[in-house]
């Protein structure tokens, strides 16, 4: 026995049963070698052979002599989550593009539910509907409560039956970032509106009227920033023109050939352009490295600002945003799906939390008064 009571072989099982868990929407359907069960556990080979076993006549595994161990997708993906003795069982459902706001929300999350009382398991959709769709439906049965990061939650999303489904089942649903207007569950977001007021303000302030604005469409913080963007110039006397916004969906900011050079022509088509808005930090590192390349200095010749800065160097690149609150967020969502799952009337409360934002002042706006 172990020193918590457990058998060997249940360690090794449970260890198996999880990363099927992990792998059942990838085309890897080979599970770790012997060798390697036996060497991560300390265990003789006979122990992992029966967590094998065990596992075998279940239905999830099968081997093909000469090629390893494999296990049976369609089993898997039909098979209820196992769950370890009476836990609180909780899932994260996260976009994982940022991976700076990722890790950092993560770490937070894990913060407050790293117990013996509850067990999580992360989920990346990579912000794609249909892998969305596939982890909801893996949550139907064995969870308590889902942390989301909506995915494209701009536009009309094809998932709403599967939250409806697990509305229904009583299964706890927060989102964080981005959500899904007309559903009823609880967010935790940041005041977007307050934060673009801040940001052009700071702008206007300085001399700036004719100022870029670059955002994501297929979110719906990117569709909060723009607002906010609009009505503050239009509350601060500055130009609105629509040939001064960028639309981009959030997928073309991973195309680091093509996206950074689009971008540099939206920018020289502004010849009245002084200042730059970034909806993001991964947008802003492009416009950075574009500038930089085009000979182009920051504030001299563009001032730049940005929402959601997620990275720790703030104060060394000296750009003007708002810090994403990655660890506090995670904080905040956990405690809250805490509640939620101990709450038997949570539906009748509104478990909703909309951060200030914290804007960081730094040296990338020129004064041009």
């Amino acid at each position: 026995m172990t020193p918590g009571g457990e058998k060997k072989y249940v360690m090794v099982y449970s260890y198996i049963r999880t990363y099927i868990d992990q792998k059942k929407f990838t085309m890897n359907t080979k599970i770790p070698s012997e060798n390697f069960l036996c060497s991560k556990f300390s265990v003789s080979r006979e122990t992992v052979r029966t967590a094998i076993k065990k596992l075998t006549e279940e239905g999830y595994l099968y081997s093909v002599q000469g090629s390893g161990t494999f296990f049976h997708k369609a089993i898997a993906l039909s098979a209820n989550y196992y769950r370890v003795d009476k836990k609180i069982k909780i899932g994260l459902i996260a976009q994982g593009q940022d991976f700076n706001a990722s890790s950092n929300i993560v770490q937070g999350i894990k913060h407050i539910l790293n117990t013996d009382s509850v067990e999580l398991k992360i989920f990346i959709t990579d912000n794609k509907i249909a892998n969305e769709r596939k982890c909801l439906e893996s949550c139907y049965t064995g969870f308590d409560g889902l942390i989301v990061d909506g995915v494209k939650a701009s536009i009309l999303n094809s998932n709403l039956d599967c939250y409806s489904t697990i509305y229904e089942k009583d299964i706890r649903v927060i989102f964080f970032n981005n959500y899904y207007m007309y559903t009823p569950f609880p967010k935790v977001i940041i005041d977007d509106a307050l934060c673009a007021d801040t940001l052009i303000h700071k702008l206007v302030e300085c001399g700036h009227r004719y100022v870029a604005g670059i955002f994501v469409y297929d979110n719906y913080q990117g569709i909060e920033k723009y607002k906010g963007y609009v009505r503050s110039l239009l509350k601060y006397g500055a130009v609105f023109d629509d040939k001064y916004v960028k639309w981009c969906i959030s997928d073309e900011t991973y195309d680091k050939k093509n996206f950074p050079k689009s971008i540099m022509r939206f920018i020289k088509s502004l010849p009245k352009a002084t200042a730059i808005v970034c909806c993001n930090y991964m947008i802003m590192e492009m416009v950075r490295e574009m500038m930089a390349l085009n000979g182009k200095s920051i504030p001299g010749d563009y001032s730049l600002v940005c929402f959601d800065y997620s990275n720790t160097d703030w104060e060394e690149t000296g750009i003007t945003s708002s810090i994403h609150p990655g660890f506090e967020m995670g904080v905040k969502v956990g405690k809250k799906i805490l509640e939620m799952v101990n709450d038997p009337n949570y539906k009748e409360h509104d478990y909703s939390y909309v951060f200030p934002p914290n804007i960081y002042e730094g040296t990338s706006i020129k004064d041009i008064r």
